[in-house]
């Protein structure tokens, strides 16, 4: 197996739950931090959040309006009637009501015009604001070392950039508008009721800390499992996406209850810790009601008495009516921010395990003034290498010399840090001491693209993506043509293979390659990197997934294209380890031998032993 996928047991644990997230139930633990972060995503989306606020402010005070000229018509209407039945009245008409309907209309339409503005530009504050944060996850992805996709799974990292992000838009499209619209009738009826009624206008706001004291009481106690929600459904998906991966070895090995089993568990705490806190947080819309509602008959009574006169100066019906109506508009804003509370308690845990992926440290840059480095001739150094996954060094003093056009061989039981090596050449990993040279230059003084530019590297795990066969191969090289890809083809042995298929070179490879066998789509990433034609090649036991008869032909393959070019070869199999200039044997992320296969078997050491044990098991197979 690639040692370049393998989990490397003794790296120090992430700080991440089972599934790479945040552990269930943790809280967000930089709750204005991550807040902060969140509101600056918005800053390039100002002038669209000022006329968002302009419209949401004119819209609001439209709003707060409307019950005060209503409360005026009542009072005329009112007026009128009473005079009627006492003998009074003179002069009622009608028009004046129809003059304050048409007022109400043209307040109501302009009030729903804008609200509609508001939320037409908001939506695209929103999704410019979270296209860019995916692109920002997108290019850090890109940034990261291999040690951090080493202790993190896929559907965790895809969770964070998909459940996460989505939870982040629905609260910046939800909550931004209700948040100005709340502040602004809180502070708009606020003015009018105490215009009607001071003494009412108190009565109304005693109940205020109530209600912010439990908002701020249930708001803390749902924090947790929201945190906790998002832990636990980013692990979910981790799971699934490892369990649909390896669904074929699930069935080998009749794994599927301890499957179910482990799904059930996580699925478990994603109910609890979801259904605790939906519960908690929706106990908050009764309880602010019930404090409403008394908030509401109070002002009712005092209302009542001030009509009649008992209670001070009296004041109009219509007043009455428009401070109970402002009492009404004066709640809602307090429920719509216990709402907003809920939904900011989820994106904030979402927005913190986005913005801890986004703080992962990354790759070492490179350097400042990179060595251009067009060509190679091919020699490369490793001076004194050290190198370890963690502190505790698996590399010590590691020192090889290779001339140009040498073919290399790398030897070692499993998991002795042959992959390691090479993967320590293409800068995959950082060393921790000494130097590694490629034409007397320092990688470290190359920039990634131009070091990675002059190899070519063969996996024994192929990676093909979903698409042509043809757009597969010519992955190798930009700018490829047609006639030069079907020439890497037939040099790598798969030409003959892809014209047998329905749709030929056209034909779409489904995700992970799975329409096509192991074997087959070894071929193809062996076609990719004869089309790529570097100056070094690397080849990670690349024929081991071909029977022997194709192994032959890829053989000869390989023997041109590694021709006049440096190599380096990890294979299992004799035939690849007898024609190399050097063999490398390795035990322990140390090289112990090293020579030609004659010289090593002539020491009888450790290379005799293996090829004694393994090689020749291998080739009487």
């Amino acid at each position: 197996m690639s040692e370049m996928n393998r989990r490397t047991p003794n790296k120090p644990p992430m700080r991440r739950g089972p599934g790479g997230g945040m552990m269930p139930g943790d809280k967000p633990k930089h709750f204005k931090k991550t807040l902060l972060r969140l509101l600056a995503y918005l800053k390039p989306q100002m002038w669209g959040l000022i006329a968002v606020f302009v419209m949401s402010v004119a819209a609001t005070l439209f709003s707060v309006l409307s019950p005060r000229i209503m409360g005026s018509a009542t009072s005329y209407l009112f007026e009128g009637m009473v005079g009627a039945v006492k003998g009074t009245a003179q002069g009622f008409s009608l028009e004046p009501i129809v003059k304050i309907l048409v007022q109400l209309g043209v307040l109501y339409l302009a009030s729903a015009v804008l609200s509609y503005g508001q939320q037409y530009i908001m939506a695209g504050v929103t999704q410019r604001t979270t296209q860019r944060m995916r692109g920002d996850i997108n290019q850090k992805l890109n940034r990261l070392p291999l040690k951090f996709f080493d202790g993190t799974t896929h559907g965790e990292v895809l969770s964070r950039m998909t459940n996460d992000v989505d939870t982040i838009s629905g609260t910046l499209q939800q909550s931004l508008t209700q948040i100005i619209s709340s502040i602004i009738t809180l502070v708009g009826v606020l003015v009018m009721m105490l215009v009607i009624s001071p003494l009412m206008t108190l009565i109304a706001l005693l109940m205020l800390p109530v209600s912010l004291l439990l908002t701020m009481r249930i708001a803390k106690r749902s924090q947790k499992h929201f945190a906790g929600q998002q832990g636990s459904l980013g692990e979910l998906n981790g799971h699934v996406e490892e369990m649909y991966a390896g669904h074929i070895i699930i069935k080998a090995f009749g794994r599927e209850k301890n499957t179910m089993q482990n799904f059930d568990e996580i699925n478990q705490r994603l109910y609890t810790h979801g259904w605790k806190a939906q519960f908690i947080s929706g106990i908050m819309m009764p309880v602010l009601g019930f404090v409403g509602n008394l908030s509401y008959v109070a002002v009712c009574v005092v209302g009542a008495m001030k009509a009649t006169g008992l209670l001070g100066a009296p004041i109009s019906i219509g007043d009455i009516q428009a401070f109970i109506q402002y009492v009404r508009q004066f709640n809602q804003p307090i429920t719509q921010t216990a709402n907003i509370a809920n939904v900011i308690q989820s994106a904030i845990a979402a927005g913190e395990r986005v913005f801890e992926l986004l703080d992962e440290p990354e790759e070492v840059p490179d350097a400042a003034k990179p060595v251009p480095m067009p060509t190679a001739k091919g020699e490369v150094e490793f001076g004194n290498v050290s190198f370890g996954y963690t502190d505790e060094l698996l590399m010590k003093d590691i020192s090889i010399h290779v001339q140009p056009g040498q073919q290399i061989a790398i030897v070692g039981t499993t998991g002795a840090g042959k992959t390691t090596l090479v993967n320590l050449i293409m800068r995959f990993y950082e060393i921790n001491g000494g130097a590694i040279r490629i034409d007397g230059v320092d990688i470290r003084d190359m920039s990634r693209v131009d070091l990675r530019n002059l190899l070519g590297m063969v996996l024994q795990d192929t990676w093909l993506f979903s698409g042509s066969i043809y757009e597969n191969i010519a992955y190798g090289k930009d700018g490829a043509t047609r006639e030069e890809v079907m020439a890497a083809a037939k040099a790598a042995h798969a030409d003959h293979f892809i014209r047998t298929l329905p749709q030929g070179y056209d034909t779409v490879l489904n995700e992970d390659a799975t329409n096509i066998s192991q074997g087959q789509r070894q071929l193809l990433t062996i076609a990719q990197a004869i089309l790529a034609d570097p100056e070094i090649m690397i080849l990670d036991e690349a024929t081991s997934s071909v029977d022997t008869r194709t192994e032959v032909l890829i053989q000869k393959a390989m023997q041109s294209l590694m021709k006049g070019r440096t190599s380096f070869i990890i294979a299992h199999r004799l035939s690849t380890i007898r024609g190399a200039d050097n063999i490398l044997v390795m035990e322990k992320g140390n090289i112990i031998e090293m020579g030609t296969h004659e010289q090593l078997m002539a020491a009888k050491g450790y290379y005799w032993d293996l090829y004694n044990s393994q090689f020749t098991a291998k080739e009487a197979g």
